[in-house]
């Protein structure tokens, strides 16, 4: 009789253990894979499984808007903590002729992967080069130059450089 009370003490430890767990916003905030983790895009949370997420653009809409992965990650420290933290590019297009890309960070927390909000870094643009340097991501692309029509292939050179403050990203001059 002992050992079934503590066998079921020790279950109902362990159960409420990991509803607490997964009540905590700390923890669904965050996630062992980047790819897989809540980013804000356009001050809308977004979701992402296996890199990607579709929302309807209205309700009963066939039309749909995606946010992807796009790449172009680079691996470093950008809160000071020692512990490499991601960067990198994502898409957003909603089946018109745009194809947004945006810079987001993964930032490494004890619990796994908390992320960033999104920083517009254009409409299609040809991205170039993603990397961490001295705590600051530089994303290097091509644009259209002033007046270009966006039929226009991207052909100026450009870097947007951003920090992360700890609470959010942001473009720097």
């Amino acid at each position: 009789m002992k050992k079934i009370f503590w066998i079921g003490s020790i279950v109902l430890v362990v159960g409420a253990g990991l509803f607490l767990l997964q009540k905590n916003p700390a923890t669904r905030a965050t996630n062992s894979d980047y790819k897989n983790g809540t980013y804000l895009v356009e001050n809308t949370p977004v979701m992402f499984v296996n890199g990607r997420a579709e929302m309807e653009t209205a309700p009963g809409s066939a039309s749909k808007l995606v946010t992807q992965y796009f790449g172009n990650e680079a691996s470093g420290d950008l809160n000071g903590d020692g512990v490499p933290d991601v960067a990198f590019l994502l898409t957003r297009s909603g089946g018109g002729s745009g194809t947004f890309y945006y810079v987001v960070a993964a930032i490494k927390t004890i619990n796994g992967y908390q992320g960033t909000n999104a920083v517009l870094l254009g409409d299609r643009v040809a991205p170039q080069s993603t990397q961490i340097e001295n705590e600051k991501i530089i994303v290097n692309y091509a644009d259209r130059a002033a007046g270009e029509p966006m039929t226009a292939r991207p052909s100026v050179g450009k870097s947007m450089f951003l920090v992360f403050d700890g609470e959010s990203l942001s473009q720097i001059p």
